[in-house]
C-alpha cells in the first residue's frame, strides 16, 4: 500500500466521521427533548446526565477524529 493510497483512506476516514459528528451534534442542537427522550428510555439516565454524556462525548470523538484521522492525513501530506 503506497503513501497515497493511505492518504486518500485516512482523508476519507476523516470526512465520514466528520458527518456522523455533524449528524450527532444536529441531534444534540436541534431535538434536544427528542434524544433526552430515547436516552432516558434506553438507559433510565437522568436528562443533566444526558446532556453532560453527549457533549462530552462530541467532545470525545472530535479528539478522536483529529488525533487519529486528521494529523496523520497531514503529516503524509507533508512528507509526500
Amino acid at each position: 500500500m503506497s503513501i497515497v493510497q493511505v492518504r486518500d483512506a485516512l482523508l476519507w476516514c476523516v470526512i465520514i466521521n466528520a458527518g456522523f459528528l455533524a449528524v450527532w451534534l444536529i441531534l444534540v442542537l436541534m431535538w434536544p427533548e427528542w434524544l433526552n427522550h430515547l436516552v432516558r428510555k434506553l438507559f433510565r439516565v437522568p436528562t443533566e446526565q444526558v446532556d453532560a454524556i453527549n457533549y462530552a462525548g462530541i467532545v470525545l470523538y472530535k479528539m478522536g477524529i483529529i488525533l487519529f484521522f486528521l494529523t496523520p492525513y497531514v503529516a503524509l501530506r507533508i512528507v509526500g
